[in-house]
């Protein structure tokens, strides 16, 4: 809240949207004109009718993210059963509840998903509607993909909305439909560059696979500069096995051997992967991985003194050419002209994109 009023959106724009709330930051919510808040229960209700009686509610509704990859629902979220008595609850305690949100979770590999949220969001606007709540807004969560190659489609999920939305929240119906979409921006923000810092190898006493040269079979560990508890946190958060693209092409002949990924802190559980055939790699050599975007920068860390990483801003020259005019004043521009290479670096627009370099051992590329 502070940090996007610092910006300067205006509070009445600002949606205190996490239904699990400490009371400090419900007081600071409404000592800052914040007045829009979710809830998913009576204790939630309870605490906000005391701490900000002069706050609308929106009730974060639960969904059918069984198949999800991240199950948002098994936190959040109330049964459509259940929503009736906490519309009746805001009621009787002065509280007017404004709309509803919900969110599938990350990684829904079915569409319809959506189109049943949507319908059970149009039941609770009845509910309330019957109980004198004005309700307007519409809340579709997140989690939409962002890279190419998803098992579903970003504009396969968007065609199903829509027909849901011209079904039950037609134009001109006056509900505000809103949707968060920072997986989708920034799935793909980012390649990740991280060198290995230490291996070990480790003898298989029950080997699963005979090793391609013959000799006796074994398992390579290699710890890297990154775990889960920094820029792999997407390991944790999105369930997921990171394969990493080898800096030198192996030749045909190297033989594969059976191997797994660590972070550098001294923690069982800071596996980034297992179950990967690499060839033989060493200290100081590079592995990159694509698509870390998604709870992975913001999440990291100093845990065990690691720095934070160096980000590299990069875009082609066509990219360059068509953005410097808008982004530079005519007479930088010019100026600017003999900076330019093949693939420009985008250091020159850091100071205009408000963001600066760090530095760290690790690189973003």
């Amino acid at each position: 809240m502070e940090l996007v009023q610092h910006i300067g959106v205006p509070a009445s724009k600002i949606i205190y949207g996490n239904p699990c709330k400490q009371i400090a930051h419900i007081k600071y919510a409404a000592k800052h004109g914040v007045r829009l808040l979710s809830f998913d229960n009576e204790m939630e209700l309870a605490k906000v009718v005391k701490s900000h009686p002069s706050a609308k509610m929106i009730l974060c509704i639960a969904t059918d993210d069984s198949h999800s990859r991240s199950r948002l629902s098994l936190k959040f979220g109330v049964s459509l059963k259940s929503c009736r008595q906490l519309l009746e609850d805001a009621k009787r305690n002065h509280v007017e509840v404004v709309g509803v949100s919900f969110h599938i979770g990350s990684g829904c590999p079915d569409p319809q998903a959506y189109a049943q949220s949507i319908a059970d969001a149009r039941l609770v606007f009845e509910m309330g509607a019957e109980l004198g709540h004005r309700m307007h807004i519409l809340d579709l969560g997140g989690g939409f993909p962002g890279v190419e190659g998803a098992k579903v489609r970003f504009e396969e999920i968007s065609s199903v909305i829509s027909s849901a939305l011209d079904l039950y929240f037609p134009e001109g119906c006056g509900v505000d439909i809103l949707a968060k979409l920072g997986r989708y921006y920034v799935t793909s923000a980012f390649t990740l560059a991280v060198s290995i810092i230490a291996k070990k190898e480790v003898l298989l006493e029950q080997p699963g696979r005979e090793e391609e040269n013959g000799s006796a079979p074994k398992t390579i560990l290699y710890r890297l500069g990154e775990g889960e508890y920094g820029i792999f946190n997407s390991v944790l958060f999105d369930n997921t096995c990171p394969t990493p693209i080898l800096q030198k092409k192996p030749s045909t002949e190297q033989p594969l051997y059976s191997s797994s990924l660590w972070g550098p802190v001294i923690d069982g559980c800071d596996c980034i992967a297992e179950g990967l055939w690499l060839p033989q790699l060493h200290v100081g050599d590079w592995l990159v991985f694509e698509n870390m975007g998604a709870y992975t920068v913001g999440m990291g860390s100093l845990l065990g003194g690691a720095q934070t990483c160096r980000i590299t801003y990069a875009m082609s020259r066509v990219a360059w050419e068509v953005l410097r005019g808008q982004l530079l004043p005519a007479e930088q521009d010019e100026d600017a002209e003999g900076t330019c290479r093949p693939l420009s670096c985008g250091w020159e627009i850091t100071d205009t994109l408000c963001m600066g370099p760090v530095f760290t051992p690790a690189s973003i590329m």
